[in-house]
Parts: structure tokens; sequence; C-alpha cells
């Protein structure tokens, strides 16, 4: 299960398939440096996003892979 306390790198990393969900939500930085330090709260936070709403939809695209 995905928190929005893991690093955006440590979810792409174990759940590749997540990157498009990030994408989706305009987290493109997945492979800048920011992703191996910042946690997905923090991503969600600075550009924005609802981050319960990324949580949710990115626990879903795991669960369906």
């Amino acid at each position: 299960m995905i928190s929005k306390q893991m690093t955006i790198e440590e979810v792409v990393q174990k759940y590749p398939e997540t990157r498009v969900t990030f994408e989706r939500y305009g987290l493109g930085c997945v492979g800048c440096g920011a992703a191996l330090f910042e946690n997905i709260e923090q991503g969600a936070k600075v550009h924005g996003i609802d981050v319960n709403a990324l949580i949710k939809d990115l626990n879903k695209q795991i669960q369906k892979s």
C-alpha cells in the first residue's frame, strides 16, 4: 500500500506502473532530483494537488496490476 510519507522515487521503483498516475496529476518530476527526497505529500502540496485523491488513485492502480 502506498502512503503519502513515501518518496515518489520509492513508489516508482517499487510500482513502475504508477508513473502514469503521477504524470496524469502533473507530477512529471518522477525523474528529477526532488523525487529522491520529497515525499508524495510534499510534492502534491508544491504542485497544488489533492494528496488524498492522488494516494487513492495510486493504490487503485497497484491493485489492478
